[in-house]
């Protein structure tokens, strides 16, 4: 007889424990997640290097299994993570990250950085910063964090500049006869419904705001390349996106090289040539050398089947995001 039945966690999978009098199974329901454990990538000595590694488009939106449990975090909440645990290690001398990325929210990219930053600062460590395929928009932005920023030979930089999107049904409406009626307080409480066009007033106001993020990325580019000024800035800031050999000419980038010269820089500038290179993995995944991977964070859906009627996208995403 089934006598008791309970949801367990264990390592990165959901388990439903099912009890028959003093028996017991288990049916894996999905995976979850286990905490950070460090891991080490290479070197034997006893102070260390820590990899982060950020990938793929910066938000904040957690990965769910179908069960609901949770089982990536968003890549803010995965960094703070990281910070934290770091905070705990004194035997860390300097972070690399690692960086392949278009873009993302003009929020989490400034979260990041900005965590990064005060990590840095507060512990007096230097930050290398290694670009592998990408580093564009809000991907160049996180990356300004690093004291020394090295390209691949064959990486892509660039993309400085701010993009919002917004679904225009007006006209697919008057086709098939649907009228959308809304009651507001003001009228441009619905400036971003999807069921109107701008008027050239709330146009104007929304383009304030793409022009004040932008100037903020100009900012912090000319505030942390010492090398260049906002003048300097402002021709690079049109959104083009340049080659590391361009990249470096322009100085948004310090040197080309690969992430093992990176690693052995690091090692001759803090003349510790026996430095551990250690990353935080979950158990389940899987990193043996710096050029393995973690999971990819949840995509982000910038135009969703829903068309944005969905309360969760009615609200503008305004992007430091790449979009060839």
């Amino acid at each position: 007889m089934l006598k008791n039945t309970k949801f367990i966690k264990q390592g990165r999978m959901l388990v439903l424990a099912v009890f028959f009098g003093t028996a017991c199974a288990t049916i894996q329901l999905g995976p979850t997640m286990g905490p950070l454990e460090e891991t080490v990538l290479e070197g034997e000595g006893p102070e260390k290097v820590l990899l982060i590694d950020l990938q793929g488009v910066i938000n904040n939106q957690k990965d769910y299994a179908f069960t609901g449990a949770t089982t990536a975090l968003g890549m803010v909440e995965q960094v703070r993570e990281i910070i934290a645990k770091a905070e705990k290690d004194d035997d860390i001398r300097a972070l690399l990250i690692k960086i392949n990325s278009p873009g993302g929210t003009v929020t989490a990219s400034d979260i990041i950085l900005h965590e990064l930053v005060t990590y840095k600062k507060k512990h007096g460590i230097p930050v290398y910063v290694q670009i592998m395929d990408l580093a564009a928009s809000g991907g160049y932005y996180v990356a300004l964090a690093g004291d020394e920023i090295v390209a691949h030979p064959t990486s892509l930089i660039g993309s400085i500049g701010v993009i919002a999107l917004k679904v225009n049904l007006e006209n697919l409406m008057e086709k098939i006869g649907v009228n959308w009626e809304i009651v507001k307080s003001g009228d441009k409480k619905d400036f971003m419904s999807p069921f109107r066009s701008f008027t050239d007033e709330e146009r104007k106001l929304f383009q304030n705001t793409i022009d004040n993020f932008h100037t903020r990325f100009i900012t912090i580019i000319a505030e942390n390349r010492t090398e260049l000024d906002l003048a300097a800035v402002k021709p690079l800031a049109d959104g083009r996106i340049f080659d590391s050999n361009q990249a470096i000419d322009l100085k948004l980038i310090d040197r080309i090289g690969y992430i093992s010269d990176t690693m052995e820089r690091i090692k001759l500038k803090l003349k510790k040539p026996d430095l551990k290179v250690v990353t935080y993995q979950r158990q389940g995944d899987y990193k043996s050398n710096l050029y393995s991977i973690s999971p990819q964070p949840p995509a982000f859906n910038l135009i969703n089947l829903n068309l944005g009627l969905d309360k969760s996208t009615l609200s503008p995403y305004f992007l430091y995001l790449w979009m060839p």
